[in-house]
């Protein structure tokens, strides 16, 4: 959040007035000098809690909230919001930041050209228009809830033309919000423990009528960039030594509340993540740089360090050329804060210098004809590759190659036999997928080699996915006749 002009204050003081003061209260946290601005400008509505290291522990308004999020002019809401008093007080607590596994080397310099050759802007664009279209992504709306769905549908149908069983989404449901997300995760081969991890909100919002908020830039752009990646990434048949997860949020615009819960629950659960970066407003260049990496305190300078580094790499000439530069971003400027409340190495690149970024977010005129072109977007769907596929690094087999080196499978009188060719660990576990990805049927195993009786099974075309102790997953297909 930029801090607040004297103009802003007096517009503020003027209008905050006029709101009910009977409303429901919300915890969050906030920087400790504007949560104390926000007490003058309304001091009914406004309780601070607590202040330590720079930022406050406030009981608000949910209206007054509501109210600062749409007249400010700031990127996000300036708030993060927590569930209780208790949350919203140990969140003062600056955690320690978790040792990170990335060595953060730059070493895949073909396959990542092979890659950026691959981004298609026009599916960028495509992307946008389809989820502005659904007219609003507010939180509440079932828009909002739909339009999650169709972001899983569309993932899970690229997933099954790919023939990959190492691919897999999920709806994550909240319990401060009724909007869900949705992930996507592809299995690491080697340390599936280990997770690089990128993101962006998929809720919109607009200023008055929560019906009309069409969100292209904010936060359309960024999914779109997202999307792009995972289209890209499928099609390289790309296989990480580290597991990817993608994750579309929900409740953004309302205090980080999607990505709030997620990195909660995966801080506590000892989830090792590598690295976060976030992709929030992608669409308008309003500046003359092209990529903004936002420097807040709360940011991993290490990881910022090494976006810039893979930008000088593979973006200071040629055919992918663009320039960047640096900006500042505010307190819960987007969802990479809540991954950086857990500890986690978390980065934010942006479209713009900030207050030079598009000036019609949180709005109904937040449309792409606004901006009417794909090309900024295209940028970060580049460096979000870049980053992926050298900070997870790649197999150096590919799926169908490792299987057909690891293990061998053939099919005799209906029963599917396998043998690890290199024992290194036992399977675990079996499943067997239909045509249509399906699974059809699995089984807990232990041991490197065997077979499965298939008689219950029609004849046709099935996919075998074997589970190690290892972590790794192989995958095989096979006929019945």
């Amino acid at each position: 959040m930029k801090k607040i002009t004297i103009g802003i204050f007096s517009f503020l003081l003027f209008t905050l007035t006029a709101i009910a003061q009977n409303g429901n209260s919300i915890y969050a946290t906030m920087d400790a000098e504007d949560a104390a601005s926000f007490k003058t400008l309304y001091p009914n509505d406004v309780q601070i809690l607590k202040t330590e290291n720079n930022q406050s522990a406030v009981f608000i308004s949910e209206e007054v909230a509501h109210h600062i999020h749409d007249n400010v002019q700031t990127h996000g809401p300036g708030y993060i919001f927590k569930a209780s008093e208790e949350k919203a007080l140990s969140a003062l607590n600056q955690l320690q930041r978790r040792p990170s596994v990335l060595d953060y080397s730059i070493t895949e310099d073909a396959f990542v050209n092979e890659c950026l050759d691959l981004v298609d802007s026009q599916n960028i664009e495509d992307n946008i228009l389809l989820l502005q279209a659904y007219g609003t992504r507010y939180h509440t709306k079932p828009q909002a809830e739909q339009a999650v769905m169709d972001q899983q549908a569309k993932w899970d149908a690229w997933i099954l033309a790919s023939g990959r069983t190492d691919i897999h989404t999920r709806i994550y449901n909240h319990v401060n919000t009724p909007m869900p997300s949705v992930i996507l995760t592809i299995d690491g081969a080697n340390t599936p423990d280990e997770f690089v991890i990128i993101g962006g909100h998929i809720d919109s919002t607009s200023q008055g009528d929560k019906n009309d908020a069409p969100g292209a830039d904010d936060n359309a752009s960024g999914i779109s960039s997202l999307n792009e990646m995972v289209r890209v990434l499928l099609a390289k048949n790309f296989v990480p030594n580290r597991t990817i997860e993608v994750m579309a949020f929900a409740a953004e615009e309302q205090g980080l509340v999607g990505s709030a819960e997620i990195a909660e629950e995966y801080a506590d659960n000892g989830v090792n993540v590598a690295a976060y970066v976030q992709f929030d407003m992608t669409g308008y260049k309003g500046s003359s740089r092209d990529i903004y990496i936002t420097t807040d305190y709360y940011n991993s300078s290490t990881l910022n360090d090494y976006l810039f580094a893979l930008m000088d790499h593979y973006n200071a000439n040629g055919a992918h050329n663009f320039r960047y530069a640096t900006t500042e971003c505010g307190y819960g400027c987007s969802d990479h804060a809540s991954w950086a409340a857990n500890g986690y190495d978390a980065a934010f690149p942006f479209e713009a210098a900030m207050s030079q970024d598009n000036p019609n977010i949180h709005s109904s005129n937040d449309l792409y004809s606004f901006f009417n072109t794909p090309d900024h977007a295209t940028k970060f769907t580049k460096l979000g590759l870049e980053f992926l596929i050298e900070a997870a690094k790649p197999e150096t087999l590919s799926v169908n190659d490792f299987s057909e080196k690891a293990i061998t499978v053939y099919v005799k009188d209906k029963s599917l036999n396998y043998r690890l060719n290199n024992k290194v660990s036992d399977v675990t576990a079996i499943a067997i997928y239909n045509v249509a990805g399906q699974r059809i049927y699995s089984e807990k195993v232990n041991n490197e080699n065997g077979s499965l009786q298939l008689q219950q099974f029609a004849k046709g075309f099935y996919i075998a996915q074997f589970a190690l102790e290892n972590g790794h997953t192989l995958t095989k297909k096979f006929i019945l006749n």
